[in-house]
């Protein structure tokens, strides 16, 4: 397929999954899109086993999308930056303390405490797996997704002290889990396990702090081009070409788009253009969109590559056991919070931000950007399983689990 193809498919698919979930499932948008496309890749699946064939349009479009490239290099930019552009940064700020702790400290100890647990599963199961992989999985599922949780809180009853924490943590964690990730992952490449300090210091460095400075620089030169016009096709087109520039500059300095992209949203969204200002009525709007519609089409994708799996069914207890293990190791990460913070624990709000710490389709990237071998299958199918656990159920739950604690912490 060529890549007009491709998109024109892709496009046709979503807008019909999307008409289905509205017209007849009534889902939540995200959530409704991916149960769909899961329910149809499983299909497509067992079609192709009884027709004995590989196959078809869904698995031919599947195969010829590079979902770790698409996602990383090319969306993520766009949704975080819509993301962030409609952030309050003020209630960030006011809770910066927390939200820094648990998108560091707690990505830490949710890796090491996934990886152990992991590792003890499947030595129980007879799994094959070295322990040094077991955290490498530990650092693709431990940082929450912006994108689902994002597309998950617009519509939940998370009280908006918990809903700002949970949403920060997830805009900035994604770098710390990168950091880990590639470290953790060269150590496994290695004959002999090394560790440098100083290589960790330089990947830090390039990654966060180059981020944070090619966003502020991008944000800060998009902001003061739109608020001198007021034609608002230019101020979109500007906009566009700031997240444009965000991934091209970012990917050639080795720096993190998704920190870049965030940072640069939280600065055109947060300073004033002056009153009677088009970009203060259409621009939130217009990105509004722009997310929802990319979303679609993630979450769309996200389902579909379960067609390019087919070993997916070799592992599904340890996939079962391993959407356990990551909720274990989410009370764990947050429990941080309210022992730093609160000096004690308050059950009520360690159970809503460990059941909406939700994963998504940049954990499902980062475990397809691992090189072909035993050790990726088991960490691409466990993944599977606690993505779509954590969309659909956790998803479709999330508001149920708030109103019972909220209740219950207001009977006390």
């Amino acid at each position: 397929m060529d890549i007009l193809t491709i998109i024109t498919v892709l496009i046709i698919i979503s807008a019909g999954f999307s008409y289905l979930n509205e017209r007849f499932i009534k889902l939540p948008g995200t959530i409704g899109v991916m149960s769909i496309s899961v329910v149809v890749s499983i299909v497509v699946l067992i079609i192709g086993k009884l027709a004995d064939k590989k196959s078809g349009l869904i698995i031919t479009l599947a195969h010829n999308i590079d979902f770790s490239e698409v996602l990383l290099n090319v969306m993520l930019g766009f949704l975080l930056f819509a993301s962030a552009l409609h952030f309050d940064y003020q209630k960030l700020k006011a809770l910066r303390r927390p939200v820094l702790i648990l998108s560091t400290l707690g990505v830490v100890v949710s890796t090491g405490v996934f990886g152990a647990l992991f590792y003890g599963a499947a030595l129980l199961l007879k799994i094959n797996i070295p322990l040094i992989y077991c955290f490498v999985f530990g650092a693709v599922i431990s940082p929450t997704d912006p994108i689902a949780v994002g597309a998950i809180l617009k519509k939940s009853k998370i009280p908006p002290k918990l809903e700002t924490v949970i949403s920060g943590e997830s805009m900035f964690n994604d770098a710390v889990g990168l950091i880990l990730f590639v470290t953790l992952l060269g150590i496994a490449n290695q004959s002999t396990v090394t560790f440098s300090w100083a290589e960790t210091g330089r990947l830090f460095g390039t990654e966060v702090i180059g981020g944070i400075v090619i966003g502020l620089t991008m944000g800060f030169g998009g902001y003061r081009l739109i608020k001198s016009i007021k034609d608002f096709q230019t101020i979109f087109l500007i906009s566009i070409a700031v997240v444009l520039g965000i991934s091209v500059i970012a990917d050639y300095f080795h720096a993190s788009i998704p920190l870049a992209a965030v940072v640069a949203g939280l600065v055109v969204g947060n300073n004033s253009f002056g009153k009677d200002h088009p970009a203060n009525q259409f621009l939130n709007r217009i990105w509004q969109l722009l997310d929802e519609v990319l979303n679609t089409i993630l979450f769309v994708m996200i389902g579909l590559q379960l067609v390019l799996l087919p070993f997916l069914n070799n592992y599904w207890l340890i996939g079962f056991l391993s959407i356990i293990i990551i909720l274990i190791a989410r009370a764990a990460s947050v429990s941080l919070v309210a022992i730093f913070e609160l000096r004690k624990i308050n059950f009520t709000n360690l159970s809503i931000l460990t059941w909406a710490g939700l994963r998504g389709g940049i954990s499902i990237a980062m475990a397809l950007s691992l090189r072909a071998s035993h050790h990726r299958e088991i960490i691409l199918s466990c993944s599977y399983f606690i993505v779509i656990f954590s969309v659909i159920v956790q998803g479709l739950t999330l508001n149920k689990l708030v109103d019972k604690a909220v209740g219950k912490q207001t009977a006390t």
